[in-house]
């Protein structure tokens, strides 16, 4: 699968509202075929940084970036960030999460 982490550094102004700003386009992604995950954190360390965690099908990628609720967002969200979002992206050899056998829960 694909896993995407990227950091979206908001700015201050939209930070509390950034869930809201993004929500049709979460929605959005999160019923496309083939997308495992999606998923947005706050910082705990900057609250005006949030952590979005996603994951693909290896051939939903394209979808996704072609998609026209990616297109509306890679002209919308821009404007309410102080800079371009971090990301780390990588293709891994698992097809959903696995279970952190050093913090086991019986």
């Amino acid at each position: 699968m694909i896993l995407i982490v990227a950091k979206w550094p908001v700015k201050p102004e939209f930070a509390d509202q950034w869930p809201e700003l993004v929500r049709e386009f979460t929605d959005a992604t999160r019923a496309e075929p083939g997308n495992k995950f999606f998923e947005w954190s706050r910082s705990l360390d900057d609250p005006h940084t949030y952590v979005l965690v996603e994951a693909f099908d290896d051939d939903a990628a394209e979808a996704h970036v072609t998609s026209s609720h990616f297109q509306v967002a890679t002209t919308e969200l821009p404007k309410y960030l102080e800079r371009t979002p971090d990301i780390v992206n990588v293709t891994v050899d698992q097809d959903d999460w696995s279970k952190l056998g050093e913090m086991s829960v019986d």
